[in-house]
């Protein structure tokens, strides 16, 4: 009898309780601040992503742009020579078999419009949005010739020589060469240039009459603008408009096709990648 009553004592003061917390509002530990703070978290968080999306700077929108005609030259400097001009213009066209229409060749070409005439100068004339702005890079062009250049290597395709220099097994009379890309703002700067030892065929393209010397060289060589680069201004008039022949063009001063003291290592090393740039001074 006593465990009836104990029982019968205990429900009674359970359906007190639930009778008490009848029409209470359940509220979150720490108050209704809490589940407010969560809310402002949030929304902050959505409006960031949305604003930083608005005010990000659109790759496209700084030149060049689609109509801009800028020149720039270029060359390769291995150990003590210039390699010779990239050749062919990209130009050549064919008639497409399901339109009927006229379309380029060379895929690369037909998608940027950048190219050269053989005369070691870019002619970078964007025909999309594809080379425009920030996406205006120095590997735009070489994709189109099918150049490998990176920290470690610098490899031209077959239709071009073939070519490889591989840091690490590459040498210039016996000693370790670094690839590097020095740039002018101007084919009339007189000083040493920047020079970019990582992160290479992304050197921005950012002004018209530029210059760009992609060197395989050992450490503390001086680097010098190519010979024609003073010629760019003549180079660039001589320009003609898409779908011209392509012109033969005679090696220049300067230019050769074998760099004199270049040696290939026995054993393959991987070369360390610099992890800084060096910049120096622009002349100019």
């Amino acid at each position: 009898m006593a465990t009836s009553s104990s029982s019968s004592a205990s429900a009674k003061k359970v359906a007190k309780l639930a009778q008490r917390g009848k029409g209470k509002k359940v509220r979150f530990q720490g108050g209704s601040l809490f589940p407010i703070a969560v809310f402002v978290i949030v929304a902050l968080g959505l409006l960031t992503i949305v604003y930083a999306r608005q005010s990000r700077p659109d790759p496209g929108t700084r030149p060049p742009q689609v109509g801009d005609h800028w020149h720039a030259a270029y060359g390769m400097y291995v150990c003590d020579g210039w390699l010779p001009k990239l050749t062919g213009t990209k130009e050549d066209q064919t008639t497409d078999p399901q339109t009927g229409q006229k379309v380029f060749v060379d895929v690369a070409f037909q998608a940027t419009g950048i190219h050269s005439h053989g005369d070691g100068v870019i002619h970078y004339h964007p025909s999309s949005t594809k080379a425009v702005g920030d996406r205006a890079r120095l590997s735009v062009f070489l994709d189109v010739y099918g150049v490998k250049l990176n920290t470690n290597d610098l490899t031209l395709p077959a239709d071009q020589g073939g070519a490889s220099y591989k840091a690490g097994e590459f040498k210039c009379n016996g000693e370790d060469v670094q690839i590097q890309v020095v740039k002018w703002n101007s084919y009339t700067d007189t000083g040493d240039g920047q020079t970019y030892i990582t992160d290479l065929a992304n050197t921005p393209i950012d002004a018209n009459g530029q210059v760009f010397t992609i060197a395989v060289v050992p450490k503390g060589t001086k680097i010098v603008m190519p010979p024609w680069a003073k010629d760019l201004p003549a180079l660039g008039a001589a320009d003609t408009s898409t779908g011209a022949s392509q012109s033969t063009v005679v090696a220049g001063a300067g230019e050769t096709t074998v760099p004199t003291g270049a040696t290939t290592a026995t054993t393959a090393t991987t070369a360390t990648t610099a992890t800084t740039a060096t910049t120096a001074t622009t002349g100019g």
